[in-house]
């Protein structure tokens, strides 16, 4: 297999009041974008939206929802001011902060937020790894 992920998928409650969400953060939606699947290209990955409840049946599984489901996204930044920016700018937009900026064991400085269907997003600036022009992570 290729060391590689094309498309990401959240399996959401409303997928309009999600893509909602993110089109205020600024994301674009895709003309491709069809019915209950809502696309976001992210740069060289895509994130879908589309029905929690039709997901879990295409993935021939119970749609149970019970608590942290070990996965969350990041969106790494290029500063710690630049975190604290985009804390502010979600809780704005409606998100949940689960936990605010703060110098993390690593050595970075992050904080996380929910989405509106409790995704959790981590917003993290790392000392350690550099962006590129495009901000892609250089490792």
């Amino acid at each position: 297999m290729r060391q590689k992920l094309n498309l990401i998928t959240l399996g959401v409650s409303d997928v309009e009041t999600t893509a909602r969400f993110y089109e205020s953060l600024g994301w674009k939606r895709s003309e491709h974008s069809t019915g209950d699947l809502v696309l976001f290209p992210l740069g060289g990955i895509t994130m879908a939206l589309y029905p929690r409840h039709l997901l879990a049946e295409d993935a021939a599984i119970s749609d149970d929802a019970t608590g942290f489901a070990g996965v969350t996204f990041s969106l790494n930044t290029k500063s710690e001011e630049e975190v604290d920016s985009v804390l502010h700018e979600v809780q704005s937009k409606g998100a949940t902060i689960v936990k605010p900026a703060q110098k993390v064991f690593w050595g970075g400085y992050s904080g996380y937020f929910k989405d509106p269907d409790g995704h959790l997003v981590e917003i993290a600036f790392n000392p350690f790894w550099e962006l590129d022009k495009e901000d892609n992570l250089k490792l």
